[in-house]
């Protein structure tokens, strides 16, 4: 009786301990936090600057998982760069769910994750890199992009040779749609298949389940407005026209009167600019303290003698863009753009408006002494035109005469006259009075 009394008090003291594990396991799952990351749209360095913000607060807030949900058409090669660096660098596993697409630089995003799973239809591939007008890109470009791709899939465990058959054309797969000539796209059927996929997920409540996280705390990350505005400003298409509007607004300043809309419009499209790269952590202070700098010397230079302060102005303001752009190619273009747009306004201005800038009317004397106002610098004497006289010196060939009892100084057409020959007046420009000698 005492043995079996025993035996049922450990029986039942291990299924409290079953019972308490499992109460501290269901606990445990109940403390995880899972930091949710919308990743849409245009991928560009405000993308970057948002999800590398939102990381180092998953960190902060001690996030066991990050899922990156994914829909985006792809973007900036320099911005999806940043991102996986952004990516490859956390501490906390990152999961890509890839909800719809994830095309271009946002297939090579996704890479960079830990693991990734897609909605059923979804995509992932076509990752060609095109220059901004776009023509294929160089073949250094090419060759960095295939080998980034490349490492993307290789340090996941993933076959390279898909990840490079969705930039380069050359890679022949015919068995997945992508056959030389063709860029690969996989869907999620057969991303699968090729090891580019964990799994397939309905929604994010079935991948919750499936990454044993359906009891955790879901935390979204949201986009500030500032953000999602220094994301609209910073874009690759809106950088040129900001500029363009900027440069147009501040030349037909210069020929308008007083300080008015152009120039208010000009300077707000270059505060725009400023503003958005700030807040997208592209720029800093040193870009905005160079430009401003860049004014002041333009300022002095009109009022300093010599070109040094006007070249180191517009010096000044130049290397302020390229610093707060932080992408050689795509400001210059966009500065050749604005700068196209502000000769083509002032040869218009000038050449159909008949416009004059405002500016050098109070730096540069206009007046002139001319006929019209009454102004002369020589009295003509168009009164001796056709008089006769005599040569009062030689003419070697300028000289003296005597002409209606007046001594003038006088030229001949190019020869000589002695002195007492009967000369004749044959032609008067102003105070030049042209003889010639009668036989």
């Amino acid at each position: 009786m005492k043995k079996r009394f025993f035996q049922l008090m450990i029986a039942f003291a291990f299924i409290l301990a079953l019972f308490d594990g499992f109460s501290h396991e269901l606990q445990a799952d109940s403390h995880q936090k899972v930091f949710i990351i919308p990743l849409e749209e245009t991928v560009e360095k405000g993308l970057a600057q948002y999800i590398k913000r939102t990381i180092s607060e998953a960190n902060a807030q001690e996030a066991d998982h990050i899922i990156l949900e994914i829909d985006t058409l792809g973007g900036a090669v320099d911005g999806a760069m940043e991102i996986a660096d952004i990516l490859r660098s956390s501490e906390i596993p990152i999961t890509a769910y890839i909800n719809r697409r994830a095309i271009s630089a946002g297939a090579y995003i996704a890479l960079n994750a830990d693991q990734i799973y897609m909605a059923p239809g979804s995509q992932m591939g076509s990752a060609a890199i095109i220059t901004g007008d776009g023509n294929a890109a160089d073949d250094k470009a090419q060759s960095l992009w295939l080998s980034e791709l490349k490492e993307s899939a290789e340090r996941n465990g993933r076959d390279p040779k898909y990840a490079l058959a969705m930039a380069d054309k050359d890679v022949d797969i015919p068995e997945y749609g992508a056959g030389k000539g063709d860029l690969l796209t996989l869907e999620s059927k057969s991303a699968l298949e090729v090891g580019y996929s964990e799994g397939t997920a309905e929604d994010r409540e079935d991948l919750l389940n499936q990454l044993n996280l359906s009891s955790a705390e879901i935390i979204e990350a949201k986009e500030s407005f500032a953000e999602k505005v220094a994301r609209f400003l910073t874009h690759p298409v809106v950088v040129p026209i900001l500029l363009s509007i900027g440069s147009l607004g501040l030349v037909v300043e210069l020929y308008s009167p007083g300080f008015g809309l152009a120039g208010i419009t000009g300077l707000t499209s270059l505060f725009l600019f400023f503003y958005g790269h700030l807040v997208a952590g592209l720029a800093g202070m040193e870009s905005i303290i160079l430009f401003v700098l860049g004014i002041i010397f333009l300022i002095a230079e009109l009022f300093v003698p010599g070109a040094i302060l006007g070249v180191l102005g517009i010096g000044s303001i130049i290397t302020s863009l390229y610093i707060a752009s932080g992408n050689f190619v795509n400001m210059t273009i966009s500065l050749g753009i604005a700068l196209a747009v502000s000769i083509t306004a002032s040869i218009l201005l000038v050449k159909v408006f008949g416009k004059r800038m405002n500016l050098f009317k109070k730096l540069i004397l206009r007046d002139s002494t001319n006929t019209e106002s009454g102004y002369v610098s020589n009295k003509s004497r168009t009164d001796l035109l056709g008089l006769e006289g005599v040569a009062f010196t030689t003419l070697r060939p300028s000289g003296t005469a005597v002409i209606a009892e007046e001594r003038i100084d006088v030229v001949t057409e190019g020869g000589y006259i002695a002195k007492g020959q009967h000369v004749k007046v044959v032609k008067v420009e102003g105070a030049r009075i042209v003889v010639r000698e009668l036989n």
